[in-house]
């Protein structure tokens, strides 16, 4: 197996189109043909974890947290970045990052937590705008369903839990093939009319290509008449955070204590507690202090996430509860859902959990 499978997976696992502009998801050290050996993945990639990998014999380390987020002029091994950098490479060891993509999918890293602690029937807490689009195209009505199975095989009409989804209107469509037109209906130098069928789906936008490709080859006529319009309806399986409900109330503190224990966490910084049950829980892996007017917005009894600054703390005035449980707590256990996807996946490849705790920060 190579790279490039492992990629693929990880491409249709959380599409790279969908990581935020100032990340550096995907491959990041390596080459697409080198062969896999073995894989291990790790929420950080540092330098004992890549001991770690030539220890295990993994030629690829899988990390949520990309070891390179902007551009490096020099490897001189002046700092830690440029020195798993330098090993990596001198060990023949491909480095790739799965992560605001990874975040940004309905069955990622919001999805382990809301797992983790029960919190049932997730939904995305702030679905994503200007990633879908509509795709028109005009058919022969003969055509029709081989056409519309076609770009539904290349992934066209999903809206939300709902698959090959399209709407289909009658009309007559017009042409006049030129003298070095190959017409499949019609002859050149003369109008012909046909009844076609305005066949309308929606598309994401890191399907367009794929999709496009399937149209032309499926569609009958030499020269493909097509529009793409942009939409703005937000994509329900797709944004930042998620939000759902416990299968019964809980007191407030209680529940604070339940999730430490549930995510190993040390210490759990909150704002004051409201003596009011808990129900309705909104989380977000990572820093996720940008989502807390969004968690009051829909009801949210508790936020859960981490990096809140010293003011945003204020910002809960007396809406909501703030639990703040620290950045690798929150997604420590990514790395976990990853080895076990990539395990199904690929089974016949050995998949290794990074044993090395990579948080940078201590508690006394």
């Amino acid at each position: 197996m190579k790279i490039k499978e492992v990629l693929d997976y990880l491409e249709h696992l959380a599409p790279g189109y969908l990581q935020e502009d100032y990340d550096n998801s995907g491959l990041l050290v390596g080459d697409h043909q080198q062969e896999v050996t073995g894989i291990l993945v790790s929420l950080d990639c540092i330098e004992s974890v890549v001991d770690e990998a030539i220890e295990r014999k993994c030629n690829v380390i899988i990390s949520h947290h990309p070891i390179v987020f902007s551009g490096l002029k020099r490897f001189t091994g002046a700092d830690y970045i440029q020195r798993v950098i330098i090993k990596a490479i001198r060990n023949s060891i491909a480095l790739i990052s799965i992560h605001t993509n990874l975040d940004n999918v309905q069955h990622g890293v919001n999805k382990v937590i809301c797992d983790r602690l029960g919190i049932l029937s997730p939904k995305i807490l702030k679905p994503k705008t200007g990633i879908l689009e509509k795709l028109v195209t005009y058919i022969p009505q003969p055509h029709l369903e081989e056409v519309r199975n076609a770009l539904f095989r290349a992934g066209a009409g999903q809206i939300g839990e709902y698959s090959e989804c399209s709407f289909s209107s009658v009309g007559q469509g017009t042409f006049t093939p030129s003298s070095r037109a190959n017409p499949s209906i019609g002859q050149r130098g003369k109008r012909e009319q046909v009844d076609e069928v305005r066949l309308e789906v929606l598309v994401e936008k890191w399907k367009r290509q794929s999709i496009l490709q399937a149209l032309m080859e499926s569609h009958p006529y030499e020269e493909v008449a097509w529009e793409v319009y942009p939409i703005v309806n937000a994509h329900p399986q797709v944004g930042s955070g998620m939000i759902g409900e416990l299968a019964g109330e809980e007191n407030e503190e209680a529940f604070a204590k339940w999730v430490k224990d549930r995510m190993k966490v040390s210490a759990v910084k909150h704002t004051a507690f409201l003596n009011r049950k808990v129900r309705k829980v909104a989380v977000c892996g990572g820093s996720g202090s940008f989502l807390l007017a969004d968690a009051i917005k829909a009801g949210a009894d508790v936020f859960i996430s981490s990096d809140f600054k010293y003011h945003q703390y204020f910002d809960a005035d007396g809406r909501i509860v703030i639990l703040d449980i620290g950045h690798y707590e929150s997604e420590q256990f990514t790395s976990e859902y990853l080895m076990v996807s990539l395990t199904e996946k690929f089974p016949n490849f050995a998949v290794h959990l990074s044993q090395i705790r990579t948080n940078p920060i201590n508690f006394i």
